[in-house]
This record gives C-alpha cells, structure tokens and sequence, in this order.
C-alpha cells in the first residue's frame, strides 16, 4: 500500500533492549555513518543535485542552542532529499571570524605578560594558526553529538588557501570594476579592540547617561543644543537647523560663538534636521557623528577630529590627553562654571552601541577605509527576488529583505587587525596604488609595502555558496552544486550576511543567484520568550540536553517549535516529552517485534486485511502525503507535530492495542496484521528518521535486517486510501473513548476491570467486541451480572455493572451540577446570538467563538443527560 525501498539485506540486527538509551548507541551510529560515506557528495553523480551550505560556525565557537536549532533544521532537510534519490551536499565549514579569533590568542598572550606587537605581524599570525590546530573548531565534535550529516571531506574554512585565492580574486575583480574605493567616512570604531567594525558586532543596549542642553552663541544669536556626548563639542564645526524653522532664519549663515575653544562656528540650514524635536537645532561634529558627516558633506564643513583611536582627547586644551568619558565629565563642569549649562538630564537611559566582543561603548569615527560601492550589487540582489529567481519563505520577510537591500550604504570592508585576508593593494614611493590578483606578482623594491588592514569577515563569507565549492576555478563541483538549492538561516542575520552572499553570488558568478530560496527561521528563546543569556541565567548548553535525554530528544523539540519566520521558544519539560516519545516509540517496536511484526513479503491482498488493518494503512498514505507538503514548505512544526500524533496516537495507542487481541489469538490474522505492523512501523520510521536519526537508525535496521536508514528510500504515497475503514475504526474510537470517560467520571482506575454487556449487533463495530473489551478492560457479564449503567454509543449500547465500585447518589449530584452548568453556557450563548444588535456590531471570530462555546455546551448537555440515564435508580 506504500511504495518502499529495495535496499539489500545486511546481517540480523541483535534483539532490542528493554530500554534505550541514547549515549549507548548515538555516537557509535555516527561513526559509522561517516565511516560508511553516506554523508559525502559525488560531483560526477548523474543524480539531480540537492545543495546546503552551512552557516559557518566562527572557529572560536561551541555549539549553542542557535546552532542546534539551525543544524536540526538543515539536516531533516538533508536526509529526506538523500533519501529521495538526490545528490546531497550538506558543506561543512568554519569561518576565521578575525577579531574573536584574535582577542583569544591576544588574550592568551597577555597571560604571558606579551601582545602581538612583541611578537610582530608574521609570528603572530602563526601563533593563531597554532591555537586554531590546537584549540580551534571544537564545534566540529559537537555538530557529530548533534547528528549532522555533514560531507566532512569537504569541510572548509574561510582562510585556507583556496577560500583565500577567491578572496584575492573577487577583490581584484570589485577594484577593476570601480566598486571598491578607499575613503575618509564615519565607521563603527572599538577602542579596545582598536579596529572597525561591521554593524552586526555593534550591541545596542540601555545604559543610563546624561543629556545636557547647552547654550551656542549669545544674545539675539544665541542657540541651545542637546547632547549625550558633550565631549564631542571640541570637534563641533557648524550648527543646523531646518531650513522652513523661522526660529532661527535669521542666524542662518550666519556664525556663533562654540563655548570653551574660542572659535565660531556657522549656522546652516539642512533638512536632515527635525524641528520638531528638542529645540530644532542640532550641533554638527562632522569627524565623529554619521548623521552629522553627511551634513558636513553637503555644506563643505570641515572634519576636525577631536579623539584618536584609543578614545583620547587630541583636542589642545585642558581636555588634552583625558579618556572621553573623563573629558565628559570635566567639559560639563567647565561649561556650568561657564553658565552655558541651560538643562541637565541624569540618568538619561538612551540605546548606546557596544562592541560584541568586548563589551566597549564604540565610537563613531572618521577613518581612511576601504569601502564596497554597493549600489548596482545591491539592485541585482534585489531584483533577483522581485522577478522570481530566489524565493524568500516565508513571502512576509519579503518586505525586511528589499528595506535592507534597497537602502544599503556603502560598506566598509576593511579592519585594523592582524588575522585575516590581507587586502591585496600594494603602496609605492611615490603615491603608486596597485591591487594584486591571485595570479600577479606583488610589487617589490624599495619603498613599496602592502595596505596594513585586513577584511571584514563578512566580506569573505560573503563567498560562501560558491568559493567552498573551488571558485575562481570552474571545478565539476561549481558546475554541480552552484547554485545552492535553499540557505536555511536566521532573519537576524538577513542583511548581514544574506544579502552579501546575494550581491557577491550574482556579481562573480554571471548573474546566477546563490540559492533558489532562502528559508528563515526566527530565535531561540527561554520557554516565556526571553532572549537566551548567560546574563539573564537561562541561557542553556545543548550538550547538557543532550547527555540528559539525547540528541533524538533535543533535535524533536527544536524541530516540533520551527514555525517559518517565527521565535523558537523551548524549556527543558519539552525536551523531556521529547525523551518520552523516543522511548515511546522505542517500546511499541519492542513489542511489534515480539508478537510477529515483519516487513517480509508483500503485503496481504486488501481482502485479507481487517478494517484496522485498512485504516492504519490509509492513514498512514495520507501521513506521508501531509508530512511531504509540510517538508516543501519548510512547515517543520506542522511536520513534526503531525508523525508526533500518527505514531503515539494512531500507530502505538490506537493500531497496536486494537491488534492485540489479533497476535494474541494467534493464526492467519494474525500473520497478516504482523505484516501490516511492520509495514506501518518501517514507513514510519523512515519519515522519522530525518528528525530523529539515532532512535530510527537502531528500530528501522532491527526491524528490516537491512544496512541503514540513511540510505533507504524516503516513502511514497502509493494513493491509498479507505475511508469506510477510517469511519469505521471513528466508530470504535468513539465507543472507547466515551465509555473511557464515563469509568473515568466515575471514579474507576484505568486497569480495573468491569463486566459488562456490549450490544453490538447491526452496527460496523460488532467484528470489534474484543479488541473494545480489550481496551476497555471490560470483562463478560456472568450470571450475576446486574447493569447498573447503560450507555448509549455510537448506534450501540455498552451496559456495565458498577455495583459496589461507585456511590450512584453522589454521582447524580455530580452529574446534575455539570449538567446545570451546559444549560447555563448554552442559554448565555443562544442569547448572544439571538441578539441582532450584537452580531452587528462584534468580529467574526468574536461570533465564531461563541458559536464553537454553543456547540461544546449542547454536546456536554447531551453526555451528561446520557450519563444520569445510565446510573441505576434508587
């Protein structure tokens, strides 16, 4: 009934232990399946290409919840398309994350009393390549816990010699082409970390500061400004307002006095400027200010840098040689002493940029850089959604994606670090500026040296998609996996790096997007939607999960919450659940295997099979069918949450209980539903295994005899469908749950058992009586038997004798209560909507709602009734 894999036969797997437990067995599998080669990529495969790149993990890191969340998603993805029949390469890698890279091996130096500069460029360089080979990458170990199915031959890293080689070559190519240039612009300056740095390492926090209203100029050409970094008033060259403010049209070109310097400064008119805001003027610090260096630019200001690269004042004064934050402090009294203080404001809690890595307040400033012309690439990356070639899923992120790419700025791509690509421009004596290509010899002679700086990483991830691959060479590999078949990543990093990835993979590789679509999931987060951190103290380390309950566990519970787009909130309980689903499914294959399950043979002709044969088969098409969808919509909640409720409710409490009584009657029935058993778990197994690997891998190989999971074919809906069965078994299911409940309101426990008289007769579920008395531990009724309630199922009629296991008059009461409570529910919501005036004026799915409340208090009132019938009179 479904369509399977042929895969050859391996030796009989041993029995099944009692109970699983996931550190016996992960990475002993793990181990074989890389020592097998199933996770490897053949280029000269004639196979249709399946391709995924990693998000490369920075060389510094551990695997943290992020990662785990990302690389679950990524491998279902993997391992379901391997298992489809394509070729499948999942690329491996890390990144040199250049300034975290090395402020650990600075850091480690300090230890020894040393800095880089004692040991020069060259042996420091060499020294981080030594952590890296020694310290570096412990991430890789932890992806194999995990279970990513990874082709780690082809594991890259974004310094080694070809990664370097595209970078050189891509570098030379944007400098040919007139999109790289070096210029003077306001960048994101750490003064701990003495480097420029990318927007995505700024944090931005609430720190508690000071607002200070000043006073510029005096008597009719007096103007007030506000600042929270009055330090920066040294470096002032103008101040603006809007030039429609007739507050200040008659200063407008005009120039005012700057307190402490003894300069003057003009008044220009710019429309940047919000009148509305503060007092309408802002002052106007060209060398230290984004906003203002645009100003600047447009009305020829000068740039008077007042700080150097450590944050100290340069300025000649009395500030002279003070830290910015000293200098604050003392220009603030100075101008109080001065009277030019008009307002203070203290604390001012206000957003204020951080370095990621060391925690330093960052500094905008003026520096000589290397930048990216970004523009026309920035078009192509955009266009590149709009007209269909990539996809954005989910389609609502669309908008996100065009507010970065079609207002990006030009990006400043080089840092004043040590480790990472060198840019490749040399200086010659006399002004000479050449960019070497991988393939040129550097200028040599005296006087000539290459450019100090190095790139941004984000510049050489940016390659990622096609440099692991063997560009600028056109290996068999390019030609096979480019373009990559989906990035699944963050929405946080969709600027960052996404759309880098997208104006690169388009610029170098003629036009051919990167990926067909960019799949984005949201956050992890604490299980109340808190932002995980080590600071707020939930933040949680996945290995700890996984030595507790197993990897199988953790992978369910990230997977189970992947909703497109949206936060991932997750707490250990899930992750237990998660565990006890393992070990549920772990169990019922157990039990399957002792009592007959087989996938031997072809399964029984339809006329064999029972009508919970039928229906499980049925149900289980339509589960492959629906799991498939979900799978091409990137729907990895629905996904899981729907083989979640097949296999515990349908397959294990439903299927299993209801063939009991079949394999233990034993004969030809018995046969057939073992088949059908072992065709139900083999099926399910596979559509498992995606998402929990390691559990599958053990059940699936036991049950099939055969080599591994990783490489059977992924099930097919053969059509299948009975839908007189699926009633049918509907019908059972309703007997067994309402007589489930009545024991249940009654006070009974769930094992114990009660005689009873089922009256079956002419309706679909006589061919059940003994798996229902199975099921509901309903014994026959002996001579003595005395119904004291009878309940009405379904077309039949369930009498039990409860005598001496209830006390009948306080069930009446009970039962009365709950009974008064329906009727009250349902006059208050036939009320509702009787009322013309309120369905006119209330939403749809206000009315929905208590129509559904209407409906639920009609069918209590119609159990309830039944049930007080039921009891025995007095």
């Amino acid at each position: 009934m479904t369509e399977n894999s042929q895969q050859q036969p391996a030796a009989p797997a041993p029995e099944l232990p009692t109970q699983y437990a996931p550190a016996e067995v992960e990475g002993k599998l793990y181990e074989r399946w890389v020592e097998r080669g199933y996770f490897e990529a053949d280029e000269k495969s004639d196979k249709e290409p399946y391709t995924i790149v990693i998000p490369p993990p920075n060389v510094t890191g551990s695997l943290h919840l992020g990662h785990a969340f990302e690389h679950t998603l990524i491998d279902a993805l993997t391992r379901r398309k391997r298992m489809q029949g394509y070729e499948t390469l999942w690329q491996p890698g890390m990144d040199h994350a250049g300034i975290a890279t090395q402020n650990v091996v600075e850091r480690e130096l300090a230890k020894e009393g040393k800095s880089r500069h004692d040991l020069g460029r060259e042996a420091f360089v060499e020294r981080v390549w030594q952590w890296k080979a020694e310290s570096g990458g412990q991430i890789s170990g932890q992806m194999k816990r995990l279970g990513d199915g990874v082709a780690w031959s082809r594991e890259r890293f974004t310094m080694d010699e070809g990664l370097s080689k595209a970078v050189q070559t891509i570098f030379k190519k944007l400098y040919d082409d007139e999109l790289i240039y070096r210029a003077e612009r306001i960048i994101n300056w750490c003064p701990r970390c003495l480097t420029a740095i990318s927007d995505i390492e700024v944090e931005y926090q609430e720190d508690d500061g000071e607002l200070v209203s000043i006073r510029y100029g005096s008597g009719d050409s007096e103007i007030v400004v506000a600042t929270t970094r009055a330090e920066t008033m040294l470096g002032d060259t103008a101040v603006a307002v809007h030039p429609d403010d007739e507050r200040y049209a008659h200063l407008v070109g005009t120039e005012i006095e700057l307190p402490l310097t003894g300069r003057r400064i003009p008044v220009v008119a710019d429309e940047h400027v919000d009148p509305e805001f503060g007092t309408g003027a802002v002052k106007v610090t060209p060398a230290h200010d984004p906003n203002d260096f645009e100003i600047g630019q447009r009305h020829g200001l000068p740039n008077l840098a007042v700080m150097d690269e450590r944050a100290v004042i340069t300025a000649h004064g009395p500030f002279q040689g003070l830290d910015r934050l000293e200098a604050r402090s003392a220009i603030v009294a100075a101008l109080r002493a001065d009277g030019r203080i008009v307002a203070e404001k203290r604390p001012y809690v206000h957003q204020v940029g951080h370095c990621s890595r060391c925690k330093t307040t960052i500094e905008p400033r003026l520096s000589l850089q290397w930048w990216v012309k970004v523009g026309p690439l920035a078009k192509e990356a955009g266009d590149a959604v709009r007209d269909g070639r990539v996809k954005i899923h989910p389609k609502e992120m669309e908008p996100r994606y065009f507010g970065w790419v079609d207002n990006l700025r030009d990006w400043c791509i080089s840092r004043q670090l040590w480790w990472g690509h060198r840019i490749p421009v040399w200086y010659g004596p006399n002004g000479e500026i050449v960019c070497v290509g991988p393939d040129d010899e550097a200028p040599t002679g005296e006087g000539w040296h290459q450019d100090t700086d190095v790139l941004d990483t984000w510049f050489s991830s940016g390659l990622w998609p096609f440099s692991t691959l063997g560009w600028p060479e056109q290996t068999p590999s390019v030609e096979k996996f480019y373009p990559n078949s989906v990035l699944v990543t963050g929405y946080d990093i969709l600027f960052f790096w996404v759309a880098r990835m997208m104006m690169f993979g388009l610029y170098a590789m003629d036009g051919t997007p990167p990926f067909h679509t960019i799949a984005l999931h949201g956050m992890v987060r604490d299980q109340f939607g808190k932002k995980m951190s080590k600071s707020f103290g939930n933040a949680v380390n996945p290995l700890d999960w996984m030595d507790e309950y197993g990897s199988d566990a953790v992978r369910f519970t990230l997977a189970r919450g992947a909703n497109p787009g949206v936060d991932v909130p997750i707490g250990e309980d899930w992750v237990q659940g998660s565990r006890n689903f393992a070990n549920k499914i772990w169990n019922a294959t157990r039990f399957a295997l002792m009592n007959g399950a087989t996938v031997e043979g072809e399964l029984p002709p339809v006329e064999q099979l029972s009508a919970a044969d039928r229906w499980i088969l049925s149900r289980l098409n339509a589960t492959v069918a629906e799991v498939d969808a979900y799978y091409e919509d990137y729907q990895f909640a629905k996904l899981s949450d729907s083989l979640f409720h097949f296999a515990w409710d349908e397959v294990f409490d439903w299927y299993v209980e209801l063939s009991k009584t079949t394999f233990f009657a034993g004969g030809e029935p018995a046969k057939v539903s073992g088949r059908v058993l072992g065709e139900v778990l083999d099926v399910t197994l596979r559509l498992l295994h995606p998402v929990v690997p390691f559990v599958t891998e053990t059940l699936w190989t036991t049950l099939t005899g055969k080599e591994s999971l990783v490489i059977a074919e992924w099930p097919k809906d053969s059509g299948f469908r009975d839908d007189a069965a699926e009633k049918e078994i509907a019908l059972v299911q309703q007997v067994v749950t309402e007589v489930r409940r009545f024991r249940s309101d009654q006070g009974l426990q769930p094992g114990q058992k009660v005689p009873a008289e089922l009256t079956l007769d002419g309706t679909a579920l006589a061919p059940h009586e003994a798996a229902i008395r199975q099921l509901l531990r309903l014994q026959p009724a002996g001579p003595d038997f005395h119904a004291t309630a009878s309940l009405p199922v379904a077309g039949a009629k369930v009498a039990l004798d409860l005598s001496g296991t209830i006390d009948v008059e306080a069930e009446r009461k009970r039962l009365a209560k709950d009974l008064a409570a329906a009727e009250k529910e349902k006059a208050q919501a036939t009320g509702k909507l009787g009322n013309e005036a309120f369905l006119a004026k209330a939403p749809d799915n206000v009315v929905d709602k208590i129509r559904g409340r209407l409906a639920k208090a009609e069918a209590d009132i119609e159990r309830i009734t039944a049930q007080l019938a039921a009891l025995p009179e007095k």
